[in-house]
């Protein structure tokens, strides 16, 4: 198994197998939606699929964030290609990077899994493209993509399959979760702990202690994982494309938590000035930033999405000159001529 950390820029990453057995999924109807109140995910693929005699090419994994709210926290993408069918890699480019993008590569190459962590506005939308060749055959199959997110409040947009030979199929919407048991609900601070969730309808989940994804993998009736660090009572959650679903007992941390991270640091704004009616978009600058949150003078920004160096933020309303303050589990940024930022009548 092949894991990558993608930092912004080029990223190489895998793909699939089919769904595992027990993931029925159910054929979405063609009829109009009923409109989606609060953070949705939906996603979709297209592109240059293999068609005998062209053996190397590929396609795009697009997902959008729609609804009336913004997306946040980890995102999980898996990409399933059918036998005869692999992947080379594939590229994400985003830039400035203000997220962190995570790739596990099969080992036979027919299974991608990414978790892209960070906030994006309705309407806002990423791809990766897909690298795949059908080794001097006429491949024949299914190629299915999911996503999934904690927040997501409507889970019938969150399976894509493309047919080849025949191309894009009905939307399918993946069964439910449900979660009946867990196996350890203690561990130390530092993480390190095994841990198995059971229920049923888990496949392409993921697990999160608190907000915060474990290492592991699930398949219909199981997730096996190892728990990251903590402090304190955290809940346990599995989310897959059909939804979340909560484990019976929470999973309590003893002893002392990690370290924390190294405190943030602010180093420049893209923009250094705005209406005092707030909506300025810019960038903030740094190192240390993962997962902050941005204040201006004290007040929280909006659509806030912070990677190792770079944040995305709108402005508040303000007066008067302010420093723009990134807070981490490593603390707050210390305050300098750097960050400043000046609300104009």
């Amino acid at each position: 198994m092949i894991t990558r950390l993608v930092r912004g820029g080029l990223a190489a990453a895998l793909a699939a197998t089919t769904l595992a057995a027990g993931a029925a999924v159910s054929v979405a109807a063609t009829t109009a939606r009923t409109a989606v109140t609060g953070p949705n995910v939906s996603v979709t693929q297209a592109g240059n699929y293999p068609i005998f005699p062209v053996d190397n090419t590929n396609f795009a994994v697009t997902w959008t964030s729609n609804g009336t709210a913004d997306l946040t926290g980890p995102t999980r993408l898996t990409v399933d290609l059918p036998p005869g069918l692999t992947t080379s890699g594939a590229a994400f480019t985003a830039a400035p990077a203000d997220y962190t993008f995570t790739e596990t590569v099969s080992p036979d190459g027919r299974r991608l899994e990414a978790v892209f962590t960070g906030t994006r506005a309705p309407g806002r939308s990423e791809f990766m493209k897909v690298y795949v060749a059908s080794h001097g055959t006429k491949p024949s199959g299914a190629i299915t993509v999911t996503v999934a997110n904690a927040g997501d409040s409507d889970p019938s947009d969150n399976v894509s399959t493309y047919l080849l030979g025949s191309g894009l199929q009905p939307r399918a919407t993946a069964p439910a979760p449900a979660v009946t048991g867990i196996g350890t609900t203690t561990g130390p601070g530092t993480g390190g702990t095994a841990v198995t969730v059971s229920g049923s309808h888990l496949s392409n989940g993921f697990v999160l202690f608190g907000g915060t994804p474990a290492n592991g993998s699930c398949t219909d009736t199981a997730c096996t994982v190892t728990a990251p660090g903590g402090s304190g009572s955290a809940p346990v959650t599995v989310v897959t494309p059909g939804g979340s679903a909560t484990a019976p007992a929470a999973f309590d941390y003893t002893g002392a938590p990690p370290a924390p991270p190294a405190a943030p640091v602010v180093t420049n704004l893209t923009t250094r000035s705005g209406p005092a009616a707030g909506g300025t978009q810019l960038y903030v600058q740094g190192s240390n930033l993962t997962s902050g949150t941005v204040a201006f003078g004290g007040v929280p920004a909006g659509h806030v999405s912070c990677g190792p160096t770079f944040c995305s933020a709108t402005a508040p309303a303000g007066t008067g000159t302010v420093d723009v303050t990134v807070t981490t589990a490593g603390g707050t940024s210390a305050v300098g001529t750097a960050d400043r930022y000046t609300y104009t009548a």
